[in-house]
């Protein structure tokens, strides 16, 4: 299938919302999280919708003929950057969007000098976890959790541009 993908760096009314909603739908669909995982997702966003400022944070909004399939967002943190909320519709899965995004991530620790950066994920994301290791990030904790409806291991990944290699 050939696509006209898209990526636009500006937020605009109603995304957030929407990328609560593909969050809320696939991971209910695909890894059986509840409605706590939802209400996680919308406190986080909440929480960067007051913050936000486009000077200092990133976003990648994936578009497909003006509707959303992937996102990605760098929030700001002091001294660290967390990557948050890295979701692609399932159709638009191993086309290398992804990388993509990653790439741009990468770019904007770079061109803003940030050395540092985290994620959090759970030990089901497997395709994400093997992507972020490609980049450079590592396992510094994880613990048990039931927190998104089901039994499962919440992990932190850091990254540290200053010992990766180039």
């Amino acid at each position: 299938m050939n696509r006209n993908i898209t990526i636009r760096t500006n937020l605009l009314p109603g995304d957030l919302g929407y990328i609560a909603y593909m969050h809320g739908q696939l991971y209910a669909h695909e890894m059986g999280y509840g409605l706590n995982f939802e209400a996680y997702v919308l406190e986080g966003l909440s929480e960067f919708a007051k913050q936000y400022n486009p000077e200092k944070d990133g976003i990648w909004i994936c578009e497909d003929a003006g509707k959303i399939v992937g996102f990605l967002m760098a929030f700001v943190r002091q001294d660290k950057v967390q990557l948050r909320y890295f979701i692609l519709a399932p159709a638009y899965r191993g086309l290398g969007l992804g990388q993509k995004l990653m790439d741009l991530f990468i770019e904007f620790m770079m061109n803003n000098n940030y050395k540092k950066a985290y994620l959090w994920t759970t030990d089901e994301q497997l395709s994400a976890i093997s992507l972020y290791m490609r980049y450079g990030f590592v396992l510094t904790e994880e613990f048990s959790s039931e927190t998104f409806g089901k039994k499962l291991i919440e992990r932190r990944y850091d990254l540290n541009l200053m010992v990766v290699k180039e």
